[in-house]
């Protein structure tokens, strides 16, 4: 008995084989294996186009009449036997738009997803992204859709954001784009999830800056951060939405939310003064002078004049009573340097001086005389110059330095005077003229 199943063992895995060859190398053999899709050759394509024009008119025609099912059903088939056809690309487009206006949300969404897939080239991709992201609105919006009952039926809020997704994905650098992500980030904000909210809208701020999605989202990561703030004593949400509020306001100086935004930021401002108010309370009871000092100096930075100017006094306090524990608390730059009187301020390592001058002051320009005043110009006196070459020193009032014995210049001999004749001189007006001897002529009389 074992010998005859060992006999047969190896005719068993032969078998298996071979069935195992057939079933992976044709498909004609195996009628149950899937037949791939093989691209048509020129001339192929051509016929299956005139074939699928046919039928795409066929299809027309009966979706004009109202016979939306008799052409859906048409444009399925084309897309079925003449996939690589432009008619095809037509085809499908129709029927999602045919899906879109009769049937499900989400299977309308689906189909306009199978044709951008499939047909990224075609003339109706950008409005195929359209389609798809007012579906999404409508979803978002709690628009009811048609159920297999006629029922009433709202579409649940992580199936929307799956919907912004793969527009996104389908064109991230469309016009689409940055409204599906502020979009995703609306959800996140009204189901309460704070940081996936603030999250989704970074992502806008980073990914499409130049948008006026971007502002907005800016705004917003500021305005959750506040109230996340209020409802806890976090600091970190605090810090979070100044930090955005701040962006907003350089980023964005005439937007439309400035004004919200100054109003915000100095809510926060003032409540991350109080809370340092009260920390430095709490260490000043418990003698912790320097603790309490850097604490003050915080609410300083940031307070309202009211919460200033009760840290100022107590600082001051603090300082008459413990001048060593207050300067002890270094304060980093930005905070608030303030003068106490019992502390000596050149002494310490962070002094830097004088104030600076009043630059508002110094920035005016000046002004024009304009009345008869007793002004007059100061007067300018000529200063004694030396004239002399071999002066030792220069003269009253000179611009030159006093001249080194050893660097004064070697005085050159003067060459004398050659003895050049005198002329007469012209006589003055009013001088008589001696008179002129007369010149003896040389010509012979006549005789």
């Amino acid at each position: 008995m074992n010998y005859f199943h060992h006999a047969r063992l190896p005719v068993f895995l032969a078998c298996a084989v071979s069935l195992f060859t057939l079933t992976t190398s044709s498909s004609a053999i195996w009628p149950f294996a899937k037949k791939d899709k093989v691209v048509p050759v020129n001339s192929e394509r051509d016929s299956q186009e005139l074939a699928a024009q046919g039928v795409l008119a066929q299809a027309r025609m009966a979706e004009n009449a109202g016979k939306t099912s008799k052409a859906q059903g048409l444009y399925q088939t084309i897309v079925k036997r003449y996939p690589f056809t432009p008619s095809a690309a037509e085809a499908s487009f129709r029927n999602a738009i045919i899906i879109r206006h009769n049937g499900k949300m989400d299977d309308a969404f689906d189909a306009l997803q199978n044709f951008i897939v499939a047909y990224r080239d075609s003339p109706h991709f950008t409005e195929a992204i359209e389609q798809q992201y007012e579906l999404a609105e409508e979803a978002k919006g709690g628009k009811k859709q048609r159920g297999f009952l006629l029922l009433p039926m709202k579409m649940n809020s992580s199936e929307v954001i799956k919907f912004y997704e793969k527009i996104i994905k389908n064109a991230p650098f469309g016009k689409y784009a940055p409204l599906a992500q502020f979009s995703i980030a609306e959800v996140q904000q009204d189901l309460k999830e704070k940081d996936k909210a603030v999250a989704a809208y970074q992502k806008v701020v980073e990914n499409y800056p130049n948008t006026s999605q971007a502002a907005e989202a800016q705004f917003r990561i500021g305005s959750i951060s506040n109230i996340a703030a209020q409802r806890s004593e976090d600091a970190s949400n605090l810090l979070a939405a100044r930090d955005a509020l701040r962006t907003y306001i350089a980023t964005h100086p005439e937007g439309d939310r400035k004004q919200e935004t100054e109003l915000i930021l100095h809510q926060v401002n003032t409540a991350e003064a109080n809370q340092s108010l009260t920390v430095a309370k709490f260490y000043q009871r418990m003698g912790k002078t320097k603790a309490a000092a850097i604490y003050l100096n915080e609410a300083l930075k940031f307070g309202s004049p009211s919460v200033s100017a009760e840290a100022r006094t107590m600082l001051a306090q603090l300082a008459s009573a413990d001048p060593d524990g207050v300067a002890g608390a270094k304060k980093g730059p930005g905070q608030d340097y303030t003068a106490l009187t019992a502390e000596n301020l050149k002494a310490r390592d962070d002094y830097v001086g004088p104030m600076a001058p009043d630059l508002a002051r110094l920035s005016q320009k000046p002004k024009m005389r304009t009345g008869d005043d007793t002004f007059r110009p100061v007067p300018l006196e000529e200063p004694n110059l030396p004239l002399r070459p071999g002066a030792t020193q220069p003269g009253a009032g000179s611009l030159l330095p006093p001249v080194p014995e050893t660097e004064k210049p070697a005085l050159l001999p003067v060459p004398p005077t050659p003895n050049v004749p005198k002329l007469p001189s012209i006589p003055g007006p009013g001088v008589p003229v001696p008179p002129v001897p007369p010149v003896p002529s040389t010509t012979k009389p006549a005789s």
